[in-house]
C-alpha cells in the first residue's frame, strides 16, 4: 500500500488535515449574508469544502472561485467539477502573494480566506497578500478572514504567527481598507474560548 492510500480522499495531501472537521462550514458562510448571485472566491481553499457548501447550498445564481497555492487542491476541485458538472466554478492554482492570474481588478464581491492568512505572516508578505484582495475585490465588495485569535494555546499556528483583529485593521487601513464587521465568538471551542474570529474589510 503506497503512501497515497493513507490521504484521505479530498484532503490537503501537503498540508495537514482539512479544516472541515473543527470549523462548522454553515457558521462561516452566514456570517457572509450572500444574496446568492454573487462572485466569490474561497483564496487558499484547502480541500474545498467550503467552496463546494456555497456552490450547492448558497451561491446558486452565482460564480465560485477556488484558489489555491497546491495543485493536488485544485485537480481534486477539478475533479469534482467534472464529475458533477458545475459550470459556476473556477478552479485558480495560485500564490495570493505573487498575484491571481486570469481574474480582473475589482471583480470579486466576497474574498473568503478560512484559517489561510497566518501563513502570509510566516512567509512575511502580508502587504503583498493584502495588495492582491484589494485588487481584486469589488468597490462595494468585503474581504472575510476568519483565522486564529493571537493567544497561545496549543491548537493551530505558532503564536508568532497569529495576528489579532488590531493587527489586520492597522494592516488593511495602510491598504484603503477599512474594517466594517468584526465577531471574537466563532469558531472551536477550546478551554480559553472560541478559537477564532471573524474580521471584515471593505474598501475606503
Amino acid at each position: 500500500m503506497g503512501d497515497n492510500m493513507m490521504m484521505p480522499e479530498n484532503g490537503h495531501r501537503a498540508h495537514g488535515f482539512s479544516s472541515a472537521f473543527f470549523l462548522d462550514s454553515d457558521e462561516i458562510i452566514m456570517e457572509l449574508n450572500l444574496n446568492g448571485n454573487e462572485t466569490l472566491m474561497d483564496a487558499g481553499c484547502g480541500d474545498g469544502h467550503n467552496a463546494i457548501k456555497i456552490l450547492e447550498d448558497y451561491n446558486h445564481y452565482g460564480t465560485v472561485y477556488a484558489v489555491d497555492i497546491y495543485d493536488a487542491s485544485i485537480e481534486d476541485m477539478e475533479s469534482y467539477k467534472k464529475e458533477n458538472n458545475v459550470e459556476n466554478l473556477i478552479n485558480i492554482q495560485a500564490d495570493i502573494t505573487e498575484g491571481i492570474p486570469n481574474v480582473e481588478d475589482s471583480s470579486i464581491d466576497v474574498v473568503l480566506l478560512v484559517n489561510v492568512f497566518h501563513g502570509f505572516k510566516a512567509s512575511r508578505k502580508l502587504d503583498e497578500a493584502v495588495d492582491e484582495l484589494a485588487r481584486i475585490v469589488s468597490d462595494d465588495g468585503k474581504i472575510a478572514i476568519m483565522d486564529y485569535k493571537a493567544w497561545d494555546v496549543p491548537n493551530g499556528p505558532p503564536t508568532k504567527m497569529r495576528s489579532s483583529p488590531e493587527d489586520l485593521k492597522k494592516l488593511f487601513a495602510a491598504h484603503g481598507l477599512k474594517m466594517i464587521y468584526l465577531n471574537e465568538e466563532i469558531g472551536e471551542d477550546i478551554p480559553e474560548g472560541k478559537s477564532h474570529y471573524l474580521i471584515m474589510f471593505e474598501k475606503e
